[in-house]
């Protein structure tokens, strides 16, 4: 459950999703220029935005919290700045993010695509 009132900031540029609690929470600090332990939560989304990983950090440890749709792709909002690192949303886009479902139109790229290979007898 999601603490009311709480910040939510995404980080705009897709991260290695092999990253865990350390190297995530230094982004944050190197990034994003927050602390990790502040309550906030920080939303990272991989390369290919089918996997995001959010952290949030109490009074009693740091969390990783993972997602990885079934079907589609998580949609990202439009940085504010051309050079911005992360956005902050409010909870209700958090909500939305972590379904799948499409944000505001962004000038995100799409994910690249994998070449099939054809199989030659």
């Amino acid at each position: 459950m999601i603490p009311a009132g709480v910040q939510v900031f995404v980080a705009i540029e897709p991260v290695d999703m092999r990253f865990g609690f350390e190297r995530l929470s230094g982004m944050v600090r190197e990034r994003m220029g927050y602390e990790p332990r502040s309550g906030a939560l920080f939303v990272f989304v991989g390369r290919r935005r089918q996997l995001a990983k959010v952290v949030f950090a109490d009074a009693t440890g740091t969390c990783v919290f993972t997602k990885r749709l079934d079907t589609g792709l998580f949609s990202l909002p439009a940085a504010p700045a051309a050079d911005a690192s992360h956005v902050e949303i409010d909870e209700a886009t958090l909500d939305a993010l972590l379904d799948g479902l499409a944000l505001a139109p962004s000038s995100e790229p799409s994910p690249p695509r994998r070449a099939r290979r054809s199989r030659v007898h």
